[in-house]
């Protein structure tokens, strides 16, 4: 199983540090019930805008191998030739309008990214890896599970125990999981008085 700590300027809690998005899955270990239940509770508990919840899963699991091909279908090729190691395969969707009033919700994606992120945290604290891809046919997913208007596909999700290096099928993907994390110094993401003016943690 790979491990790739993400080396951080200031102290993040082990989860987040730990956390990345594998292409590597163990294909012959399933997730348990109570896991994927665990999961989806965690899901269901993300703050959202005027507590909408606005989120939607579409879940298969390789436990229903026609519901697990169905799935597997709607995601691209290119991934999946990984994706097809992961135990749990799901679609996220994301209610477009509040039921309170009809009216726009603007914040629904967001709130949808925030179930996500709980789902990814409570994955790692169990063993399990997350990989969240756009890599997917949102037309042919709405057409295969009758998803109506007023609902948006928003990601794809692979989910599973950690595999191996060695389990993915060639070189260019083992290269993919073996390359160091990086991310932009906050210097880059962080502003203060203007756009763009790094805000300093230290003044």
């Amino acid at each position: 199983m790979m491990e790739k700590p993400a080396q951080t300027d200031y102290p993040i809690h082990d989860l987040l540090r730990q956390r990345y998005s594998t292409l590597a899955f163990d294909g012959d270990r399933p997730v348990e019930a109570d896991k994927l239940g665990s999961l989806l509770e965690a899901a269901r508990w993300a703050a959202s805008c005027f507590n909408e919840q606005p989120w939607r899963f579409i879940v298969a699991t390789k436990r229903h191998a026609a519901a697990y091909q169905k799935l597997l279908n709607c995601i691209v090729e290119g991934n999946q030739v990984w994706a097809k190691n992961a135990d749990i395969l799901m679609i996220s969707v994301g209610k477009q309008r509040f039921t309170r009033n009809d009216n726009p919700n603007p914040y629904g994606m967001y709130d949808v990214g925030q179930a996500l992120a709980n789902l990814t945290l409570q994955a790692e604290a169990m063993g399990l890896r997350v990989h969240q891809m756009g890599g997917f046919d949102k037309d042919k997913a709405r057409e295969v599970y009758g998803i109506p208007v007023g609902f948006e596909p928003a990601a794809a999700v692979a989910i599973g125990y950690p595999g191996e290096l060695g389990s993915l099928d060639n070189e260019a993907l083992r290269e993919r999981e073996a390359s160091p994390r990086v991310r932009k110094p906050l210097s880059d993401i962080v502003f203060g008085d203007r756009w763009e003016q790094s805000y300093s943690l230290l003044e």
